[in-house]
C-alpha cells in the first residue's frame, strides 16, 4: 500500500495482475498523479482487500490463471455496485472486453496502453461514482433543488434582496442568510443556487436544528463501514455528495461547538474524513447558511466560533420580514391560492377584497410561511370557491398576534396567589407561560419555539425541567 501526502490524494485504486511488473507499473503511475494505490498478482487476497477497504476503483487484467478478469468484475459488482471496475486487456480481439462491458464494467483499455488514455478512464469514473451513488438515498433533496425557486414580490425590499442575490450567484463566496423564521431563506438560497455556475449540480440542505445533536455529524460527514455500532454499511456524508454543488446549513447557529471546528476544517481544506475513516476525501462545494439567531450575541456567550462566523459572512444577506414588505401580501396570496387548490383537489379559488383587507392588516409573525399555512387551512375547510371575511380565522380577523393571544385572557392581578419568592414566582410564570404555548401550538415545539424566539434545543431543556411533555398538548389540540 502507497503512502501519500493527504493534500495530493484524489482517490483510491487497487490493481489486480499476475504480472510483477505490471503492477509494479502501474502503482507507479498512479502513485504520480495522486492515487492511494494497492496491487495484486493473487485475486484472491485482492478480492478480500476490496471488501474491507471498498476502494472507489477496481483496475483488472482480464486473463489471470488462478481466477480470470470476469470473475474479479463480477465478485466486484455482485457486494459493492458503487465500485467501478476498468478492464485492461492485452489480446487483439476485444470480445471479452465488451461482454464486460456487458457485466457492468465502467470501460476497458488495451495492452500497451496509452498513460493519458488510462488515467482519464480513472479520473471519469471517480467522478462518475461520486456523482451517481445513493442517488435514490436523498431522491427527495434532488426533486426539491429543482422545486419552483422565484423569489415572490414587487415591493423595494424584495426588489432589493433579489438584485442582491443576482449579483452574488456568479460567485463562488460563502453567504450568511439571516432573518426571522418564515421569511424564506431556504428559497434566497435555492434561487442562488439555481442561477450559479453551479446549477447543474445538487443543492444539498439539512436544518441543524432538526436533528439530534449525537447524529448530525454522521448526517454531515458520513461514515465507514463498521465505524461503530450499527453502521452496518458505509455511507456518504451530505458535505460529501454536495461535491460539485452547494450546501445549505439551515439554522446553522444551532450546530454544536465540535462540529462547528470540523466544518470550519472543511471550508479551510476542502477535505473531508468520514468517521471510522483514515482518508481524506477532496470536496468542491459552495457553502450558504442561514440563521435567525443573533450570531455576535452567540460569539459573546461563547455559542459560536468567532472564526466561523467570518468564514461564512464573507456575504450577508437579510430576508425581510412580511410586515415589511409592502403591497407583497396580493402577490404572494395569488401565488399560495394557485398553488394549494390543486394540490388538495380543489377548483380555482379566489379572494374577497374584504378577506385580503384582513391578511394585509395583520403582522404576520411566522411571515411567509405562515400565511401559506393559514391559506392551507383555510381552503380546506373552504365552502365555495371564494374566501370571505369570515373565512379567515378569528385571530387575523381581530388582527390579533399570537403574542397577543398569549396575554388575551389576564386574569386581575387582586385574584393570583403570586409567590413571595422570586425564584419561584418566576419559575411559576415560566411554566404558565409554556403551558399556553403549548396549547397555541398543538404541542408543536418547532412553532412553539418560532413564536417564543427561543431555539429548540433550549426549549426542549426548559419544557423538561419544568415537566411538560409537548405530547400531552398534541393529544389535546387533535
Amino acid at each position: 500500500m502507497s503512502d501519500l501526502h493527504q493534500s495530493n490524494y484524489r482517490g483510491t485504486v487497487v490493481v489486480f495482475d499476475d504480472e510483477e511488473d505490471m503492477c509494479k507499473i502501474l502503482t507507479k503511475i498512479l502513485n504520480m498523479e495522486g492515487y492511494h494505490v494497492t496491487a495484486f498478482t493473487n485475486p484472491t487476497m485482492g478480492l478480500e482487500y476490496v471488501g474491507k477497504y471498498q476502494p472507489e476503483v477496481v483496475l483488472t487484467d482480464i486473463r489471470m490463471p488462478e481466477r480470470s478478469g470476469m470473475d474479479v468484475l463480477k465478485e466486484v459488482k455482485k457486494n459493492f455496485p458503487n465500485i467501478a471496475v476498468i478492464i485492461m486487456t492485452a489480446f487483439a480481439s476485444i470480445d471479452g472486453a465488451i461482454q464486460a462491458m456487458k457485466e457492468g464494467a465502467f470501460h476497458y483499455v488495451t495492452k500497451p496502453f496509452q498513460t493519458e488514455e488510462l488515467l482519464a478512464n480513472i479520473e471519469k469514473a471517480i467522478e462518475v461514482q461520486r456523482l451517481t451513488r445513493e442517488t435514490t438515498i436523498f431522491a427527495e433533496q434532488i426533486r426539491r433543488a429543482h422545486a419552483d425557486v422565484n423569489l415572490i414580490g414587487e415591493s423595494p425590499a424584495m426588489m432589493e434582496v433579489r438584485q442582491v442575490l443576482e449579483k452574488i450567484a456568479g460567485t463562488d463566496s460563502s453567504v450568511l442568510i439571516g432573518g426571522e423564521s418564515g421569511t424564506g431563506k431556504e428559497l434566497a438560497a435555492r434561487f442562488i443556487h439555481k442561477a450559479s455556475p453551479r446549477h447543474a449540480g445538487r443543492f444539498v440542505p439539512i436544518d441543524c436544528a432538526c436533528i439530534p445533536e449525537n447524529l448530525l455529524e454522521s448526517e454531515l460527514f458520513g461514515y465507514e463501514k463498521g465505524s461503530f455500532t450499527g453502521a452496518a454499511q458505509m455511507k456518504i456524508g451530505l458535505i460529501e455528495l454536495a461535491h460539485g454543488g452547494t450546501l445549505f446549513l439551515d439554522e446553522i447557529g444551532e450546530m454544536p461547538l465540535q462540529l462547528q471546528s470540523k466544518l470550519l476544517r472543511v471550508l479551510q481544506e476542502h477535505q473531508i474524513q468520514r468517521i471510522g475513516g483514515l482518508r481524506q476525501i477532496a470536496v468542491d462545494i459552495r457553502l450558504l447558511a442561514a440563521t435567525n439567531r443573533d450570531i455576535p450575541k452567540a460569539i459573546e456567550e461563547g455559542q459560536f466560533r468567532q472564526d466561523l462566523f467570518y468564514r461564512l459572512n464573507v456575504i450577508n444577506v437579510l430576508m425581510p420580514a412580511l410586515r415589511e414588505r409592502e403591497g407583497d401580501i396580493l402577490l404572494l396570496v395569488d401565488h399560495f391560492l394557485k398553488k394549494i387548490a390543486p394540490r388538495l383537489h380543489k377548483p380555482s379559488v379566489s379572494i374577497s377584497p374584504p378577506a385580503l383587507r384582513l391578511l394585509e392588516q395583520y403582522r404576520w409573525p411566522g411571515n411567509v410561511r405562515e400565511l401559506e399555512n393559514v391559506l392551507e387551512r383555510v381552503i380546506v375547510l373552504l365552502e365555495g370557491d371564494v374566501i370571505k371575511a369570515e373565512d379567515i380565522p378569528a385571530d387575523i380577523r381581530n388582527n390579533l398576534t399570537p403574542s397577543k393571544i398569549l396575554g388575551s385572557e389576564p386574569q386581575p392581578v387582586s385574584t393570583r396567589a403570586i409567590p413571595a419568592d422570586y425564584r419561584e414566582a418566576r419559575t411559576q410564570f415560566e411554566s404558565e407561560y409554556m403551558r399556553e404555548l403549548l396549547e397555541i401550538t398543538g404541542g408543536s415545539v418547532t412553532e412553539a419555539a418560532r413564536l417564543s424566539g427561543v431555539s429548540r434545543r433550549n426549549l426542549y431543556e426548559k419544557l423538561e425541567k419544568l415537566g411538560l411533555q409537548p405530547d400531552e398538548f398534541k393529544k389535546k389540540g387533535s
